[in-house]
């Protein structure tokens, strides 16, 4: 629904803690409606981080859950700060409940490791090779959409450079590099940033090369976020034609994490893979002087 406000972290890592808690005591949510009367629903959402406790029932389920003090001041401190957004504008409210979530999440992140099949990676991506981008991938979309979207991705890129720089890991296929959005210049243009972003310490570039052959990353795109508190569980972003889907359950942050490393392990060292998208960017500017 336009205009809902996305989970924050501190509010997934809350209702992750009350899930386990609930677990630890053996009690069903019937169970715990039974003993407390709290509605059903109100659990699921607050079970879900879809919606946050008020006081008196936070503190009727740790009382139940029959926690320590020092939890309970962790558990309530934290409730407390759970609907502070970690990076949110006004008009982000127009845009998909997905990707305001997303959007808020990777604000937050500590690192971020990004393996991209087809496309350069939105946190890397000049502004008119992501107006190419959101152009096609919306083709019903008005120019008003399409620039909300443009310039919520340019924001984005202010992680990469504040004060304590997010640490981005991108992995890419070459057929990333290769496919010429939005034009030779745009692309051009869009392989010579690259390989500029890629000069900072905290941003690290590989690219799988086709003579890699067939590898684990074929059958999508996804992104692994980290946060800077170690109890905060790790998100898992896929983006899909079907739609887009959120992973935090341990086992499927372990299997992305193993991908990762292995597509990591098959990409050409990041010396390497700069001096593709070097070899790539010199032959689109050839190119170009040839048709001028």
């Amino acid at each position: 629904m336009p205009g809902q406000r996305p989970p924050t972290v501190r509010l997934r890592r809350l209702a992750a803690e009350l899930r386990r808690l609930r677990a630890d005591a053996d009690l069903t949510r019937e169970d715990v409606t039974r003993e407390t009367g709290i509605n059903p629903a109100t659990l699921y959402r607050i079970e879900t981080a879809r919606g946050k406790p008020q006081q008196r029932t936070l503190m009727a389920l740790l009382k139940l859950y029959e926690v320590s003090q020092s939890q309970l001041a962790e558990l309530v401190a934290l409730s407390q700060g759970a609907d502070a957004q970690g990076w949110l504008r006004p008009y982000h409210s127009e845009l998909p409940e997905e990707y305001t979530a997303y959007i808020s999440f990777e604000a937050e992140a500590r690192s971020v490791r990004n393996y991209e099949s087809l496309f350069i990676p939105g946190l890397l991506q000049t502004e008119d090779y992501a107006r190419a981008v959101i152009r096609s991938g919306l083709p019903m979309a008005d120019s008003r959409v399409v620039e909300q979207r443009v310039q919520a991705r340019l924001e984005r890129q202010a992680a990469l450079t504040g004060e304590r720089p997010l640490h981005l890991w991108a992995i890419t296929d070459e057929a990333a590099i290769r496919r010429i959005v939005g034009g030779p210049e745009v692309m051009s243009a869009q392989l010579r940033y690259l390989v500029s972003a890629g000069e900072a310490p905290n941003v690290t570039i590989q690219v799988i090369p086709f003579a890699a052959g067939a590898h684990a990353g074929m059958p999508g795109s996804f992104v692994l976020m980290s946060f800077p508190d170690s109890e905060d569980p790790e998100i898992i972003y896929i983006d899909s034609m079907a739609g887009d889907l959120f992973l935090e359950a341990e086992v499927d942050v372990r299997r992305y994490e193993l991908l990762f490393d292995n597509l990591r392990a098959v990409a050409l060292g990041p010396d390497d893979s700069t001096n593709l998208i070097k070899k790539v960017a010199e032959e689109l500017q050839a190119g170009e002087e040839v048709t001028e």
